[in-house]
């Protein structure tokens, strides 16, 4: 009787997954094998394995990559400093903050400051600089993402940080290890978690990007979410995008595979 009621409260999360996950996931595979004139191929599949859209795909790694280090780099000893403060929650609190506005907005804050007559060029005026093409860059694109990016890097690491036996600390430093090597084969194993799960919701949202690299990189930074948003929107081959679509939930799923907690038997 119990297992029946249980199993009825699990039917709502069951459709949800199936209409909003399956369904879209299955529609998306279907629309990849049509070309552009609406006839069945592997014409979409044979194209994305041409040096164009190799060079896109590893285009979009890269990038991922050096977003996810930077923030990474950025986020740990933030999330570090910010278990030690007075009032951790309430600076925790003020990261978080800006995730609640728009994305948009946040990039058209952005062009403000880093345009031509913007805020960062007024200063570099005022210091003796000069004037400097910042706004279209790859500089500005990494510091626009990882801005965007680095409280959700923050919030994992900070969760992990703040569940580690204070006592395991003590005993590191009673038997004479060094701040750094307590960190290394203490603190940072077993806030590894934290790590790869930060990791993840960087990572992969950071592989389909395509409303900063429009905004902010002015399309010089294309990445397989551009390409996607272009086929769908510009060129309207639902089939080449659906493709790239394809590879790209292939691409997240192995990250996240790889990236994964093993829980091993004891």
């Amino acid at each position: 009787m119990q297992t029946k009621s249980r199993n009825i409260y699990l039917i709502p999360y069951v459709l949800w997954i199936i209409l909003f996950v399956v369904a879209p996931i299955l529609l998306i595979l279907y629309y990849s094998f049509f070309n552009i004139e609406g006839d069945f191929s592997f014409e979409n599949y044979r194209k994305f394995f041409t040096p164009v859209y190799l060079k896109m795909t590893m285009s979009s790694f890269w990038y991922a990559f050096l977003i996810t280090a930077i923030t990474l780099i950025i986020s740990y000893p933030t999330a570090y400093l910010l278990t030690k403060t007075k009032h951790k929650h309430l600076w925790l609190l003020l990261i978080i903050l800006p995730t609640w506005i728009n994305l948009l907005l946040k990039a058209y804050a952005f062009i403000g400051i880093f345009g031509t007559y913007g805020t960062a060029n007024t200063f570099l005026e005022w210091v003796g600089i000069g004037t400097k093409q910042i706004l279209f860059t790859d500089f500005s694109f990494l510091f626009v993402a990882v801005y965007i990016f680095i409280p959700f890097m923050i919030l994992p690491i900070f969760n992990s940080l703040e569940e580690l036996n204070p006592t395991l600390l003590d005993a590191s430093k009673d038997l004479g290890a060094s701040p750094w090597t307590t960190f290394r084969r203490v603190i940072f194993p077993l806030t590894i978690d934290g790590v790869k799960s930060g990791c993840q919701v960087v990572f992969i949202p950071a592989l389909s990007l395509f409303m900063i690299t429009r905004l902010i990189a002015g399309n010089r930074v294309i990445t397989l979410g551009t390409a996607i948003e272009q086929h769908f929107l510009v060129t309207q081959d639902w089939g080449m995008g659906s493709t790239i679509a394809v590879f790209l939930i292939i691409a997240m799923a192995l990250f996240m595979l790889v990236t994964g907690n093993r829980k091993k038997g004891v």
